[in-house]
């Protein structure tokens, strides 16, 4: 700023004429804005990073006030895992699978648990325990999960009638691995299918198998399985495929399908297993195996969002017998409008009809359950049908074929006092305009 006096001064003395003293004016005042946008921009950032704190410490608050929510018993064991240094490229190989999965998910829901509304520390109420060390409902990153842990504890869906599963169906849930000491993992999750006349007529192993301190890690999937003959076999995937999917201390989604005689299971998206003739299983187990060893004697695998359905009707029929779809394949993070990533299977889908079909218009709407307040459930299912209208656009849909339009709980299909009732409220339904 001193040098700018100077220089102006040195000009003044120069200048004799009323042209050079305008020029100088000129000059001048060009100075003095440009000292005050310079002012005005310091100001604003300052202002920005004052609310930027404050932001800050109300979502620390939020987020604190969350945790205490999630184990409002003080006693009640809580599960902290820490962040996994790989999540971010997971999320990338995450995302590529589901946009080539196949993986259609059952739309006639007859078991779904989503882990919620749980007592901390309790057996799971929706689960029957068939065996083994351990099995509770714990808090792991704020939210609640059924722990299974120890040699081969195994669990089933709590059902009225013994042999529960049709010809053609689908099972998920999501399946969290971390290690006490985090230096080995000699874990893994089973997928046990039963008949009637048989014991384990299949019995699908996903094993993590990661050691920080290994090079080579490879996670492995097998199954043994029947044939209708009664033949015993055995389908294997293994190899580096494995290892963008499977990471320690994250979360991984697995999703099985039978349909008459062909089975299929896939994680994250990616189909790793493809038996074309298996015999048909009427239930099923979820079944923990953890090895003992020299450094973990008790690992721990989470579960949580298992849901079984009756297999899928093809998207279009269902559009042309009743004029709109209503899909439960579309899923967003609790509380938010954060589509998952295993809804872009459904919205591809959508896409394609969309597109095979250029006059059809939608509405697309979004439901919720009677779960919390109708302040809090009419705008988030409205953010959550606005979310799926800009994947479909972001897949090359025009924008005024679609209609985001949020219903809340008020156009309830079921029952919101059973759990069954409620995951079939909460719904994405795409009506034909």
């Amino acid at each position: 700023m001193k040098r700018l006096i100077v220089i102006l001064s040195v000009l003044l003395l120069a200048a004799g004429s009323a042209n050079a003293q305008s020029i100088l004016r000129n000059i001048g005042e060009r100075a003095k804005k440009a000292v005050e946008e310079k002012v005005g921009e310091k100001v604003e950032q300052a202002v920005g990073s004052a609310i930027d704190k404050a932001t800050s410490k109300k979502d620390k608050k939020g987020e604190a006030a969350k945790e205490e929510s999630a184990a409002p018993e003080a006693e009640a064991p809580v599960e902290a895992a820490e962040p996994a240094p790989a999540a971010a490229p997971q999320a990338k190989s995450v995302e590529t699978g589901y946009a080539k999965s196949d993986f259609v998910p059952g739309d006639e829901i007859f078991f779904d648990d989503p882990v919620e509304n749980e007592k901390i520390g309790e057996y799971p109420s929706h689960w029957d325990f068939i065996g083994g060390e351990e099995c509770e409902i714990m808090t792991l990153n704020g939210e609640q999960v059924i722990k299974i842990a120890g040699w081969y504890t195994s669990i089933t869906p709590l059902m009225k009638e013994e042999d529960y599963l049709p010809e053609d169906f689908t099972v998920e849930f999501d399946v969290y691995s971390k290690d006490k000491n985090g230096d080995s993992n000699n874990n893994w999750i089973d997928l046990i299918l039963w008949s009637g006349e048989h014991s384990d007529i299949a019995v699908v192993n996903l094993n993590p198998d990661y050691n920080a301190a290994r090079e080579n890690n490879h996670a492995s999937i097998n199954c043994d399985y029947l044939t209708p003959s009664n033949d015993h076999r055995r389908a294997e995937a293994k190899g580096e495929t494995l290892d963008p999917l499977i990471v320690p201390n994250a979360w991984t989604h697995v999703a099985a399908s039978f349909n008459k005689r062909a089975f299929k299971y896939y994680v994250n998206g990616v189909r790793m297993i493809n038996i074309p003739n298996m015999m048909k299983p009427t239930r099923l187990t979820l079944r923990s195996v953890v090895a003992e060893d020299d450094n973990n004697m008790y690992n721990n695998m989470y579960i949580k969002n298992i849901r079984i359905a009756k297999g899928a009707v093809p998207l279009y029929d269902r559009l042309a017998s009743e004029g709109k779809i209503v899909t439960y394949a579309i899923t967003f993070d609790t509380g938010k409008a954060t589509l998952k990533p295993e809804s872009m299977v459904e919205i591809n889908r959508i896409t394609k009809i969309m597109q095979d079909n250029p006059t059809i218009k939608f509405e697309v709407q979004g439901h919720c359950d009677n779960t919390g307040s109708d302040a809090v459930n009419d705008p988030l299912s409205q953010k959550r049908a606005e979310a799926i209208v800009a994947a479909l656009v972001g897949n090359g849909i025009a924008k005024d074929r679609l209609t985001a339009v949020g219903k809340g709980s008020h156009v309830p299909i079921a029952d919101n006092n059973t759990d069954e009732g409620r995951a079939k409220n909460r719904r994405v339904e795409f009506v034909k305009q």
